[in-house]
């Protein structure tokens, strides 16, 4: 019965931190609408941030939807800590996280950033 027990309490916390890895189906026309916040750095060919530190804002466009649904998800929780992006991802729900990985998952040739232009 104890093996038992531990089985299934195992099989519980393996599904559980797996379930976290998962994205939520978004809607990409929703996610459009939410980019303006995100043009102004992720959309500007070749833009180099200079707060917190000098560092070239990564691309979106073409990036996993699991990728970039988990990294929004980690800026709102605090897990990474850049503060505009943490102040950005703050304001959004769920939903809008899994509509904006889906626009920029489905959305790698609309756009650009880090000096190389898209298709």
């Amino acid at each position: 019965m104890l093996l038992n027990k531990n089985l299934y309490l195992l099989l519980v916390m393996i599904l559980g931190i797996s379930s976290t890895g998962f994205a939520q189906d978004g809607n990409v026309i929703d996610g459009e609408k939410l980019t303006a916040n995100c043009q102004g750095c992720h959309g500007i060919p070749g833009f180099r941030t200079a707060y917190p530190k000098v560092y070239s804002v990564p691309k979106l466009g073409g990036q996993s939807e699991l990728y970039l649904a988990n990294a929004l998800k980690a800026y709102r929780s605090g897990n990474r800590t850049h503060p505009g992006m943490r102040a950005i991802a703050a304001a959004l729900s769920d939903a809008d996280i899994a509509d904006l990985a889906a626009y920029y998952s489905e959305n790698k040739n609309k756009i650009v950033s880090n000096g190389k232009d898209a298709e």
